[in-house]
C-alpha cells in the first residue's frame, strides 16, 4: 500500500536527510487536488507528502459543517484508497494547528490513528503540525511536549514550529507587518527545541529563515537559509553528528531555486508548496473560462455548450495544471526518480 507505514515514513526522511534532497508537501482539499498531487508525483518517480489543513478540513467537510477534523479524516480515509493505484510512497500530514485549535483537532485525529492500529490497520497520518511558534518558546516547548508524546504513542511524527513565518496562510500565524527579527529563528532557539523534545519521539522542526507564506515579488522577502546552517552546527556542535535535526521549509511557494538547494544542504527534507499549487490548479480553469465564455454561459439567452460547462470539463484542466507543479518541485527539491517504493 503506497500510503507509507510510520516506518516507511521514518525511513523517507532519513534517505532524503542522508542525500541531500527533499519531498513536496502539497496542500490539498478535495478529490480532485488529491489525484493532482499524486499524479505529480508518480510521473516524477518521488515520493511526496500530501497534508491538510484545519481549513481544509472544514471545507472538505461541506458547508453546512465545517468539522475540521472530520473533513481530515474524510480526505485521509479518500488518499488511502486513492494512493493504492501508485507505485510511490504517500505520507500524510496536517498542517498548521494553532494550539488553541489542537485539542479539538489533533486529538480526535490521533485517536482517529489509534483505532486503526488497534483494528491491526496502519496510521490515517503519518504526520502531524502543531504551530504554536505564536507563543513563547517555553510555552511552545510546553504544548509541544504534550503533543509529541501522543504522537509518539501512535509513531506519528509531530512537526513543531519555532520563529514567525511571515505573511498568512489558512489562518496560519504570523502577518505580513511582522517585525524583521522575529522571522529568524536562533542557533539558542533550535538548540533548546533540540534538548526539550529529543529522546521523546521524533519530530521535524519548521525553523524560520525569513520565509513568508504566500507568493511575493523577488527581492520582497529576505530569506537567510544560513540560519538554519548556524542552528544545525549549534545543535550538532553539542550532541554530535547524530543530533542533526529533519527540517521543513515552509512557505516555499515563489522561492528562488539557488535558496531552496541551499536548504538542502541545512537538513530540510519537507517543503511545503501551497500558493504556487493553487495558483496553477485555478489558472486552468480561468483561461478556460475566458476562453468559451459564450459557451459556459447563457448569455443573451442562449443555451451554452454543456460540454464546456461540465465542471469536468474545467476540472481536469486544473488537475493537469497541478499536477505539473507537482512535478517542478519534485525536480527543484531533487526527489525527482528517487522512490524507495519496492525497495523498503
Amino acid at each position: 500500500m503506497p500510503i507509507a507505514t510510520p516506518a516507511q515514513f521514518n525511513q523517507m526522511l532519513s534517505t532524503a536527510q542522508g542525500a541531500a534532497y527533499a519531498y513536496p508537501a502539497i496542500n490539498c482539499t478535495s478529490i480532485i487536488t488529491l489525484n493532482a498531487a499524486m499524479k505529480g508525483f508518480a510521473e516524477s518517480k518521488s515520493d511526496g507528502i500530501i497534508q491538510f489543513s484545519t481549513g481544509a478540513g472544514q471545507f472538505a467537510s461541506g458547508l453546512a459543517n465545517k468539522d475540521a477534523a472530520y473533513g481530515c479524516i474524510v480526505l485521509a480515509e479518500a488518499a488511502h484508497r486513492l494512493a493504492e493505484q501508485y507505485d510511490v510512497f504517500i505520507a500524510l500530514n496536517t498542517d498548521h494547528c494553532q494550539p488553541e485549535k489542537a485539542a479539538g483537532f489533533l486529538k480526535p485525529l490521533i485517536e482517529e490513528t489509534a483505532k486503526r492500529r488497534a483494528r491491526g490497520e496502519t496510521n490515517l497520518f503519518q504526520n502531524h503540525m502543531l504551530d504554536a511558534s505564536i507563543l513563547p518558546l517555553e510555552d511552545n516547548i510546553t504544548i509541544c511536549d504534550e503533543y509529541l508524546r501522543l504522537c509518539a504513542e501512535n509513531e506519528i511524527v509531530l512537526e513543531v514550529e519555532a520563529g514567525v513565518v511571515g505573511g498568512e496562510e489558512d489562518g496560519a500565524a504570523g502577518s505580513e507587518d511582522t517585525p524583521e527579527e522575529e522571522l529568524y529563528t536562533t542557533p539558542e532557539d533550535m538548540l533548546k527545541v533540540y534538548e526539550a523534545l529529543h529522546g521523546i519521539g521524533p519530530f521535524t522542526f519548521a525553523a524560520t529563515f525569513g520565509n513568508v507564506h504566500g507568493h511575493y515579488k523577488p527581492g520582497a522577502v529576505k530569506l537567510r537559509p544560513e540560519i538554519l546552517k548556524q542552528g544545525q552546527a549549534a545543535v550538532i556542535e553539542k550532541h554530535g553528528a547524530d543530533a542533526e535535526m529533519d527540517l521543513v521549509f515552509h512557505g516555499g511557494s515563489g522561492s528562488l531555486l539557488s535558496e531552496i538547494r541551499e536548504t538542502l544542504a541545512y537538513g530540510v527534507v519537507k517543503m511545503n508548496v501551497d500558493t504556487d499549487a493553487q495558483y496553477a490548479f485555478t489558472r486552468p480553469i480561468a483561461d478556460h473560462i475566458i476562453s468559451n465564455y459564450d459557451a459556459v454561459l447563457k448569455v443573451d439567452g442562449e443555451i451554452g455548450d454543456k460540454k464546456l460547462y461540465d465542471p469536468r470539463s474545467y476540472l481536469k484542466k486544473a488537475e493537469d495544471g497541478m499536477s505539473a507543479r507537482v512535478r517542478v518541485a519534485c525536480g527543484d527539491l531533487l526527489s525527482e526518480g528517487r522512490t524507495l517504493f519496492g525497495q523498503i
